[in-house]
């Protein structure tokens, strides 16, 4: 009777986590809704297959590549980024498929870009974020409404002196440098929240 209820309950959970998968379609026009509007036609859309691994669902020819809804968190992010980003933000994605935490993936990329075999850009590159509430989010349209922006530029190790910018806001909105001095040092410009 134990080996049926874990059955069951394992079945259960599967079935949930496949239904949270949204279709491709409206995968693509959610994660689209990061991009700045002339980008978007001709963007590359990662998202989700229906077992939950990454695909391609959208390959484009521009210069930012965006990512769908990951749909194990809560609440609704999109983001898209310079193509200049993708092998860093491709070997993200291999090690969170690999089942690495947040800090494994840091460490392991860190240690990588000082062994020269993970490139990141020379020049400053954007990586635009879009987020809300689930309650705001239509499942059916892909449609998101009183959402937030928050925009990165990674300028890679960039210093607090290099660049002029303050160690944290002070202001809302205000630009910042986190990371400064490694290779992940960027800018966060995060304007206030919409009520």
């Amino acid at each position: 009777m134990k080996a049926l209820v874990i059955v069951c309950s394992l079945f259960f959970s599967l079935q949930v986590s496949a239904q949270t998968i949204l279709p491709a379609d409206v995968q693509i026009k959610t994660a689209l809704l990061a991009a700045p509007p002339e980008l978007r036609a001709d963007a590359t859309v990662i998202g989700y297959s229906p077992s939950g691994k990454f695909v391609t669902l959208k390959k484009g020819k521009g210069a930012i590549v965006c990512l769908a809804d990951d749909p194990k968190s809560k609440g609704i992010k999109v983001a898209c980024y310079s193509i200049k980003l993708e092998p860093f933000m491709a070997r993200g994605r291999q090690l969170t498929e690999e089942g690495k935490t947040s800090l494994q993936k840091k460490e392991i990329r860190d240690k990588e870009v000082k062994e020269g075999k993970l490139k990141m850009p020379n020049n400053p590159t954007t990586l635009f974020v879009f987020s809300g509430k689930e309650e705001n989010y239509n499942p059916a349209t892909g449609e998101l409404k009183d959402g937030n922006f928050r925009y990165v530029v990674y300028t890679p190790y960039a210093t607090l002196a290099s660049s002029g910018l303050p160690a944290k806001p002070s202001e809302p909105g205000m630009p910042w440098l986190m990371d400064p001095g490694t290779y992940g040092a960027h800018i966060m410009i995060s304007p206030p929240e919409k009520e």
